[in-house]
């Protein structure tokens, strides 16, 4: 099968990545750590502009109708800056959730809220203990024993918890009685937080993708500048088997990302196995590029004033949201263990 990109779709993901990587500067990312929510409206507003709040939405609810394979480059496209809002949690997991729930009058309210950028959402899960972004989402989709419902910011009470990454915004919620309103139950919510799962791991995957490049970006800059014994630092062999050695695995992790992408866009049932697959793979890759670029930084690496410390720790806390390495492992290890599993060239490929 062809994992690569349409036209369309490369130049929808260089869109995102140029935009992202003009607005959102390390400085202005800096600036929102010291902000009261973290977060910036204005940005938010140009993403609903370029249309990225309604990739998923469907076109009669004024989005764009397209589907997680666009969805997955715009993704890396947030991890190469390290993008604080939380467009994916509202674009791609909250956004399929709300459009194949079944419920058309909150998909009437609130996917056309999502589109022209009026609304951001959080969604909880079980494999996430602390809600990210709960503190600016106008409406929380939370699993409740058999059901999840939607439930409006004013309905909960929230508890924040400190993150790693100083980007991540996070919260212990508690949920008034009797607030909010049933989005599924029974069978079809748990079929609803299935996809979300494989969603949120697919969204860390890609954006670990586009982290990892960004360490390697810094890194070989900054081996390029600073020089060592009258010699620039890159030109040591030593150095530049470190961030081969990250390029490999960078290269490697793409397609199964893809690969997840397409998957999970056609609801395959293979769809798990591969968001997990390219969950492990991804993140491997970018925990890899953190520890090779702090290396080649040297001491500087470890610094608050050195940016790779921001790609850094977004690399650690991608590994564990939306469920960690342990997790992921057993879910393939299940699949690819199970009694006449389709395993092999002919059926892997």
């Amino acid at each position: 099968m062809d994992f690569r990109f349409t036209e369309d779709q490369q130049l929808l993901a260089e869109g995102a990545r140029d935009f992202l990587r003009a607005e959102l500067s390390t400085e202005r990312l800096r600036a929102l750590w010291a902000s009261p929510t973290g977060r910036d409206d204005a940005l938010w507003a140009q993403l609903a502009e370029l249309g990225l709040t309604g990739l998923l939405v469907p076109e009669e609810h004024g989005g764009l109708g397209l589907g997680d394979i666009e969805m997955v480059s715009v993704a890396e496209a947030c991890g190469h800056v390290a993008l604080p809002e939380p467009l994916l949690d509202t674009a791609m997991i909250a956004a399929a959730m709300l459009r194949d729930a079944g419920n058309a009058a909150l998909a009437a309210e609130w996917l056309p809220r999502i589109a022209e950028g009026t609304a951001r959402i959080a969604v909880g899960h079980c494999v996430n203990p602390l809600v990210a972004d709960a503190h600016v989402a106008d409406l929380l989709l939370l699993p409740q024993g058999d059901a999840i419902f939607a439930v409006p910011r004013e309905g909960v009470s929230l508890t924040a918890n400190e993150s790693l990454d100083p980007s991540r915004r996070l919260f212990r919620v508690d949920v008034a009685p009797g607030a909010g309103s049933l989005l599924a139950s029974g069978d079809k919510a748990r079929q609803l937080l299935a996809a979300a799962l494989d969603r949120g791991a697919l969204a860390a995957a890609a954006q670990a993708l586009g982290v990892a490049q960004r360490l390697i970006d810094l890194s070989v800059a900054y081996t390029r500048d600073r020089k060592q014994f009258g010699q620039v630092v890159g030109s040591f062999q030593a150095v530049q088997h470190l961030m081969a050695n990250v390029a490999v695995k960078l290269e490697y992790a793409k397609a199964p990302v893809q690969r997840a992408a397409s998957e999970i866009a056609r609801s395959t049932s293979r769809a798990a196995l591969s968001a997990s697959h390219a969950k492990l793979v991804a993140c491997e890759a970018a925990s890899l590029a953190a520890r090779n670029s702090i290396q080649v930084h040297g001491a500087m690496g470890y610094t608050w004033e050195v940016d790779v410390h921001i790609f850094a720790k977004r690399a650690w806390v991608l590994e564990s949201a939306w469920g960690d390495r342990a997790f992921h492992k057993l879910r393939v290890a299940d699949a690819v263990l199970a009694d006449g599993a389709a395993i092999g060239p002919g059926t892997t490929f």
